[in-house]
């Protein structure tokens, strides 16, 4: 496996800010590939080999905006039980329903915009139905739950311009933690 030559923006770039724009189909072959790329990175990125082998933080998630793109896409890689891994592809999504349930993790959420530790609980939905569209273009929705409900979250919000850091009260970073359910 090559590792795909993109840069991911730290959280000192204004363009992290921007509201992404909607994608107008048909994807052109720049925005394929950058998908595709975006997926190598993050599996890469997962593999204990290739982490060591080129100094990569582990991730989940990117949001097309974190390559310096403000295009309303984001993927997910899932490490699944028998190391082996699901993509998620979801172009112009929007959550249609969730959970009254929130959750938050334990050990902190993480971001690859991010190069640094960050105390503090962010509360999510324990599930959210998106809908969205794939690269195709075709609507579909789906339902996630737990740590990939997070994932979706955090990266429908790199689309809105927010941070995870943004959802942290700095004066009280656990701030009402008893409210909602640890993962």
């Amino acid at each position: 496996m090559k590792l795909p030559n993109i840069t991911i923006l730290d959280e000192t770039d204004k363009r992290l800010r921007k509201i992404s724009d909607e994608v107008k189909f048909p994807l052109s072959k720049e925005d394929k590939k950058n998908i595709q790329d975006m997926i190598t990175y993050l599996t890469m990125s997962q593999i204990p080999e290739y982490e060591e082998k080129y100094h990569l933080r582990a991730g989940m998630g990117l949001a097309y905006v974190q390559i310096g793109i403000p295009k309303r896409i984001f993927v997910i890689v899932e490490e699944l039980e028998d190391e082996t891994f699901r993509d998620y592809i979801l172009i112009n999504p929007k959550i249609i329903s969730h959970s009254e349930e929130m959750i938050y993790v334990g050990e902190g959420e993480g971001c690859l915009s991010i190069n640094r530790e960050v105390e503090g609980i962010v509360p999510r939905y324990a599930r959210v139905t998106m809908e969205a569209q794939d690269m195709e273009g075709n609507t579909f929705k789906i339902r996630v739950r737990e740590d990939i409900a997070i994932a979706f979250q955090h990266e429908l919000d790199h689309l809105n311009g927010i941070l995870f850091i943004d959802h942290i009260d700095p004066k009280n970073p656990f701030k009402d933690a008893n409210k909602y359910r640890e993962i």
